[in-house]
């Protein structure tokens, strides 16, 4: 790595790591990588897509509403250089869209938004099961504008993101977890008191109405709970 990794960009990777610590939750934190992409980097334009269950992307945080085209285009056809990098975990670099051919609609198309230089970088974490969080795309409308210290300090920071996104989507499922049982906990309450049944007879209740009405089991609490009615 060249003299552009100095002890500026490394406090403000120190200062980074601080802000992704005191994040609230996922959303201030995606945006907090975005936003120090555009300051580090030789971007224009940057974005976070997340990975979901079925091995599918979907739109995290934006910088431009050019990026979200960019992500959407590759979601819906399954096919760029984002969904390679979520696939494989490898950084992918495109020095200009014009003439690069791995994928000539989505370039195509990419160009014509004012887009040349793209760089998509992996957001995983362990070493062992690389398991995928995301990946951060950084796009510049200059030919060639992404060098060895850009990717350098990208790489840096996917691993600073894919820790800090991964603990804030474990801390929030936890989050959302605790508020469904203490929900159905309720609701539950509301059962047993109404039709003097005991807990297993009123989460089997709740249950059947979550299964026949094809409804979360908490939306179904919640519901009893705001008016006193299941579904």
């Amino acid at each position: 790595m060249t003299d552009r990794m100095n002890d500026a960009t490394a406090s403000a990777f120190a200062r980074l790591a601080l802000e992704l610590h005191d994040a609230p939750g996922v959303e201030e934190t995606v945006d907090a990588v975005v936003q120090f992409a555009l300051q580090a980097l030789n971007c224009t334009y940057a974005g976070v897509a997340f990975a979901t269950r079925g091995a599918r992307a979907e739109v995290a945080a934006v910088t431009d509403p050019v990026v979200a085209e960019i992500f959407e285009v590759q979601i819906g056809t399954q096919v760029g250089p984002l969904v390679e990098a979520l696939k494989d975990r490898e950084p992918i670099l495109i020095r200009d869209t014009s003439t690069d051919d791995r994928w000539p609609a989505w370039a195509e198309k990419v160009a014509s938004l004012g887009v040349r230089s793209v760089l998509d970088v992996p957001l995983t974490t362990g070493p062992a099961t690389r398991r995928s969080v995301g990946v951060l795309g950084l796009y510049s409308p200059e030919p060639d504008a992404f060098g060895p210290d850009d990717a350098a300090i990208a790489h840096i920071l996917a691993r600073h993101a894919s820790v800090a996104l991964a603990s804030a989507r474990h801390e929030e499922s936890l989050s959302q977890a605790i508020d469904a049982r203490k929900l159905v906990g309720q609701a539950m309450g509301i059962l047993m008191e109404r039709f003097d049944i005991d807990a297993d007879r009123a989460f089997a209740v709740l249950k059947r109405y979550s299964q026949d009405t094809n409804t979360k089991l908490r939306d179904v609490a919640q519901q009893l709970i705001d008016t006193r009615k299941l579904p």
